[in-house]
């Protein structure tokens, strides 16, 4: 039994060393030809995606009391050449609410992203982010919503 046991670590020793030992570098399997073919496919898709310019990209609602709803518009242009399209809204929790437009924004059209901040529960410093999912080329946009809110007596 004990020979069988060594007989078995030494087999897989010697995998183990014979297969680390071959030469696999991942960059020498890269073709050029396509990665230059990808970057110039890269710069073409960027060129044609929509962009979206803010008046602000964070808004500071300065100190509330707890309890208090903050509420602020974010207003947003498109600026490229094709529709601007905005899929979602994420947020990390269910106190802060946004209200975004569904349908393709122009190119050149102004369209408002409202936001509701709900302080009940939340006291001190906050800070809300609201990730906005877009067709633009960085695939995401981020607003922010931040302020001091006083606890209650």
């Amino acid at each position: 039994m004990k020979k069988t046991i060594i007989l078995v670590v030494i087999i897989a020793t010697s995998m183990v060393f014979i297969s680390c030992g071959k030469s696999n570098n991942a960059s020498s399997k890269i073709n050029k030809e396509n990665l230059e073919s990808a970057k110039t496919r890269d710069v073409a898709i960027k060129n044609g995606a929509a962009s979206i310019t803010f008046e602000k990209k964070e808004y500071d609602f300065g100190t509330v009391t707890e309890g208090e709803i903050v509420e602020t518009t974010f207003k947003l242009t498109n600026s490229g050449t094709t529709d601007l399209v905005i899929t979602d809204a994420q947020v990390t929790c269910g106190c802060t609410v946004p209200v975004w437009p569904k349908d393709p924004i122009k190119p050149g059209a102004t369209e408002e992203i409202q936001v509701r901040f709900n302080t009940n529960g939340k006291s001190n410093r906050q800070q809300k982010n609201i990730t906005l999912i877009t067709n633009t080329a960085s695939g995401r946009e981020i607003l922010t919503l931040k302020g001091m809110v006083t606890p209650k007596a």
